[in-house]
């Protein structure tokens, strides 16, 4: 593994600063689906105060169906009906896509709810799951993208940021098919390089055509496990690398790669056999979310990391 993606947040960039963990193969990547603009350039700021030669990846929230305008979290419990208005998600059309025994994953799939009924008004759901419901949280019902426009308006705002700010990396959230890169390039920077995120069925099945568009792609685990079911994403993950080192396109891999040290200063042994076997399987780099955004443990986490890479860099010597 060459490269790795560490997410800024309250850990990563305040807390633990950049200076005191940089290495030369570090990208630092804004999550764009958190904080306005404003908060977003500041962080652009952030980052190049601490170090001016620092790679940036800003990541489009694309057209995920997000909660919004929940001020205060929303209690749900199994079995029991709740009511959100349409105006508490963040594309305004969404009640029209929807229909009574819909199956929506929440919050990568943390809660499940089923629609009850639909109005221009408000939809009410049954929650299937315990918790508390938090704004900005995704609403993901399977095989709804298609009727989606790609790019909302938060992800054009995004990339005239980029461009004025020459960004070095962009990732293409919830990227469907090659169109949907071509659209995204007439926007973009051409000195941005595109990072296409597969993380729908539509863009594991128009792959071939998309790898012909970009340099890199990046296996989101979180969603594409929402959308195809957990237990497929060991096959579709060995199929996607295979696919994209047999057209020269780089792979970043993300989702849970660490998630037990967002707690806790050590990896499970789970976490590092699935890192020994990640770097084994043709990747270029991988991702680390919630690990370095909001964990306690940053550092240890890049010690991890590098840990990890010597060991499979002995191995080698030793063959």
């Amino acid at each position: 593994m060459q490269k790795y993606i560490l997410t800024v947040g309250p850990s990563l960039g305040n807390k633990f600063k950049i200076n005191e963990i940089h290495q030369d193969n570090f990208i630092y990547r804004i999550n764009g689906a958190h904080g306005n603009l404003e908060d977003i350039k500041n962080t652009i700021f952030n980052i190049r105060n601490q170090n001016k030669s620092a790679k940036i990846l800003i990541d489009l929230p694309g057209n995920k169906i997000r909660t919004a305008n929940i001020n205060e979290p929303i209690q749900v419990s199994k079995d029991q009906d709740f009511t959100l208005k349409t105006t508490q998600f963040n594309f305004k059309d969404f009640y029209k896509l929807i229909q009574p025994g819909m199956q929506v994953y929440a919050n990568d799939s943390v809660f499940l709810f089923i629609v009850k009924s639909v109005s221009n008004e408000e939809i009410v759901f049954t929650s299937k799951s315990d918790g508390l419901l938090l704004n900005n949280k995704g609403m993901h019902i399977r095989n709804l993208h298609t009727n989606i426009p790609f790019l909302f308006e938060k992800d054009m705002e995004l990339i005239k940021l980029c461009n004025e700010f020459k960004i070095d990396y962009l990732g293409a959230s919830f990227v469907r098919k090659a169109q949907d890169i071509k659209e995204l390039k007439q926007s973009l920077n051409s000195d941005t390089k595109i990072i296409s995120k597969i993380e729908t069925l539509e863009a594991v099945n128009n792959l071939y055509e998309i790898l012909h568009e970009v340099d890199f792609i990046l296996i989101d685990r979180g969603d594409l496990s929402t959308e195809i079911g957990i237990e497929k994403i060991p096959r579709f993950q060995n199929y996607i690398i295979q696919m994209a080192n047999h057209n020269g396109v780089r792979v970043f891999l993300a989702t849970q790669i660490l998630k037990n040290m967002e707690e806790k200063p050590i990896p499970t042994i789970a976490e590092i056999d699935d890192l020994y076997n990640i770097s084994k399987s043709g990747v270029y780099g991988i991702q680390l979310s919630e690990e370095t955004a909001v964990g306690k443990y940053v550092q240890e986490c890049i010690k991890i990391l590098n840990l990890m890479k010597n060991e499979i860099n002995f191995e080698k010597i030793m063959l």
